[in-house]
């Protein structure tokens, strides 16, 4: 084999490696604006279970991945709800909170072991719209972002890609708190990735 053509494969490997690492869920912005209202001028809370987008609903690590938010959703941000709604009497002003994942990408434990990197990058999306019950007014949709790298979801055997489920929950809980007493905001948690695109 000449030379040339021991470089030639190894780029065209190369190339076929980086592919198979990347992920096509990107995010929209780095920064979310402040919700129309602040959320305790409401007097009750509806948390809505996370929905999850019918176009990756058929895959069973993606199906696996929702139901591991959901149980993040209950211990991180329903636990605040909860205590939202046990601070006030009375009152009918009702914020409906509706987390749903619009996109999502997850690499499971055995492709993860059997695959490596190769299995790609694990990516969610999840946009959560805050609505005035009474008016139907959306109040804010702020839009959250993790992702678990391939090589580091390779070397953890699954492990950040699990942590990336939790972390874009926490991002909910932040979001929630920050925006009760005052409008804020908050980060959608792709400040790093955003970086990087535009590098």
């Amino acid at each position: 084999m000449t030379m040339h053509r021991f470089v030639k494969m190894a780029l065209i490997a190369g190339s076929a490696f980086l592919a198979a690492c990347a992920t096509q869920i990107k995010p929209t912005t780095t920064a979310n604006p402040p919700p129309q209202e602040k959320f305790s001028a409401y007097d009750r809370f509806e948390l809505k279970r996370v929905e999850l987008s019918p176009t990756y609903a058929n895959n069973g690590a993606n199906t696996k991945a929702a139901a591991k938010i959901q149980e993040y959703f209950d211990a991180r941000v329903k636990t605040v709800v909860d205590e939202w709604n046990g601070k006030r009497a009375g009152g009918s002003a009702t914020l409906v909170i509706e987390p749903r994942i619009e996109h999502i990408k997850f690499i499971g434990v055995g492709a993860r072991i059997w695959a490596g990197p190769l299995a790609g990058s694990s990516a969610v999306v999840m946009k959560v719209r805050y609505v005035d019950k009474q008016s139907g007014k959306v109040i804010a949709e702020p839009e959250f972002y993790q992702r678990a790298a391939a090589m580091s979801g390779a070397a953890t055997f699954g492990g950040q890609d699990n942590a990336m489920l939790a972390r874009i929950t926490t991002l909910v809980a932040d979001y929630n708190r920050r925006n009760y007493s005052e409008r804020v905001g908050g980060e959608s948690g792709a400040g790093e990735e955003m970086a990087m695109a535009s590098n």
